[in-house]
């Protein structure tokens, strides 16, 4: 007996301390994020928003966003950690729940529990819909990926680790201390 694929319902039914995520017609609900996640996403965030968002000590002109539901293609509903749309793209912040305008860069935190269906389940979605830029962090580890879209997939533009000081596409005009994101710095 064929399994039907799940659907939004299906989605909206997850009790609330869960993600859940719609991926190629499969449910996954994965835990909330343990504070260390938390703590990588928050402060990636506070960084991004001033420079990029408010135009604060940068160039402004990005919205930049904290686990928006994005709905894509094929029925995807995909809640990166963090995203970011430019503004020329996006002109002002969709009415609703979901998004359904495809983000310019996307940020995935990395946890034991999601790490396999951010790299392996995510990233050829993200692709797929044009996301141009896409980076990885593994707050275990300490390491920052940064992928850029070229043609049908990505290709690793930079791996940045531990403690260093990084200008990270498309992130350039701002300098981020990594060390601060693990609570370090």
């Amino acid at each position: 007996m064929e399994k039907k694929p799940a659907t939004y319902a299906d989605l909206e039914a997850l009790p609330e301390t869960v993600i859940g995520e719609l991926i190629d017609g499969v449910l996954h609900a994965s835990p909330r994020p343990a504070l260390r996640h938390s703590l990588v996403s928050s402060r990636l965030n506070g960084e991004l928003s001033g420079p990029y968002d408010k135009g604060r000590g940068g160039p402004g002109g990005w919205f930049i966003l904290f686990e928006p539901e994005l709905h894509l293609s094929g029925g995807n509903v995909l809640v990166p950690d963090l995203a970011g749309w430019r503004r020329e793209r996006m002109p002002g912040i969709p009415s609703g729940v979901g998004c359904t305008v495809v983000p310019d860069w996307v940020c995935e935190v990395l946890s034991p529990s999601t790490s396999r269906l951010d790299r392996f389940a995510k990233q050829p979605i993200y692709g797929r819909e044009g996301v141009k830029h896409l980076w990885l962090i593994d707050p275990k580890v300490r390491t920052l990926e940064v992928w850029r879209l070229e043609g049908a997939g990505y290709q690793k533009v930079a791996q940045h680790e531990g403690l260093a000081k990084v200008r990270a596409e498309p992130f350039e005009a701002v300098e981020l201390e990594l060390g601060f994101l693990w609570d370090e710095g």
